[in-house]
C-alpha cells in the first residue's frame, strides 16, 4: 500500500519516496504527497525527480482499481519511463498552486453544506471551480450564499481533521451529507473534517487550516438540474495563489 502523507498534512508539498513499480498505467511509490482523484476532488499533478536531476512530469493521480491501497502517478504523455527502475529513491513534489486551489474550494463546499441544510447528491472540485448538487426543491439566492461564505471566512474558524470509529458514525448518521459517496467501511476508522462551530462530516480530501485561508470565493451560478436537484457552482473572485 502507498502511505498517504497528504491525509495528515495538506501543507506538505514534497517527500522522499521509493519507486515500487513503473509502467504505462502509472508509477507506484511507497509513500506520496500526491492526492488521488476521489470524493469529487481532482487528483494532484507535479513531478518526480531523481537525485541526478532527471525529472518526470506527473499529469494526474488516481487510485489503482486492481490493487486497493496503491496510488498511481500518471506520467505526462511522451515521458521516458525505461530508466525509472523499482527501488529508485526520488523526490515527489506536487503543483503547489493546484493543491492550494483544491484546498480553498473543497473547504468552501463544507461551508455551503452549513448554509444549505439538504443532502448532497453530486460534487466536483477542480483547480478553477467547484460544484455541489443539493437534493432539494427550494430556490437558492446566489448573493445570500456568497455573503454567507464571506461571513464564515471573515470569522476565521479553525479547521481540524480527526479519526472516528465506525460505531461513532453509526450513532451519528446525520454527519454523512453525501447521497452519492459514502465513507469507506471496513478499515476500522473514518476521517472527519471539523470546521469549528460550522460543519462536521466525513471527508478524505485536502482542506485549509482556517476558513480565513479560503479568501474570496463566490457563487457564480445556481442551476435547476432536475425537479429535486439544485446545483451551486463556486469560483474564485481573484486568481488562486499557490504556496511554495
Amino acid at each position: 500500500m502507498t502511505e498517504e502523507l497528504f491525509r495528515d498534512d495538506a501543507d506538505l508539498l514534497e517527500c522522499r519516496a521509493t519507486l515500487l513499480a513503473a509502467g504505462p498505467e502509472g508509477l507506484v511509490l511507497d509513500r506520496t504527497v500526491f492526492y488521488p482523484q476521489g470524493g469529487g476532488q481532482a487528483g494532484d499533478s507535479g513531478h518526480l525527480r531523481l537525485d541526478d536531476g532527471s525529472t518526470i512530469a506527473i499529469a494526474d493521480t488516481r487510485k489503482s482499481k486492481e490493487r486497493p491501497g496503491e496510488i498511481l502517478h500518471l506520467p505526462a504523455e511522451g515521458s521516458d519511463l525505461p530508466r525509472w527502475q523499482p527501488g529508485t529513491v526520488l523526490t515527489a513534489r506536487i503543483d503547489a498552486a493546484k493543491r492550494f486551489a483544491h484546498r480553498r474550494l473543497h473547504s468552501t463546499t463544507h461551508l455551503l453544506c452549513a448554509l444549505i441544510p439538504h443532502p448532497v447528491d453530486g460534487c466536483s472540485i477542480t483547480q478553477t471551480y467547484a460544484r455541489l448538487d443539493f437534493h432539494m426543491t427550494d430556490p437558492l439566492d446566489k448573493e445570500l450564499l456568497t455573503a454567507g461564505i464571506a461571513r464564515f471566512v471573515a470569522e476565521a474558524h479553525p479547521v481540524h481533521q480527526r479519526w472516528i470509529d465506525e460505531a461513532e458514525l453509526d450513532a451519528n448518521p446525520q454527519m454523512v451529507r453525501s447521497m452519492s459517496v459514502q465513507p469507506p467501511r471496513g478499515l476500522g476508522r473514518i476521517r472527519v473534517i471539523e470546521i469549528e462551530g460550522v460543519d462536521l462530516q466525513p471527508c478524505g480530501g485536502t482542506h485549509v487550516a482556517n476558513t480565513a485561508d479560503i479568501g474570496r470565493i463566490v457563487v457564480t451560478k445556481i442551476e435547476k438540474k432536475s425537479a429535486q436537484t439544485r446545483r451551486v457552482v463556486l469560483g474564485f473572485a481573484e486568481p488562486a495563489e499557490g504556496r511554495g
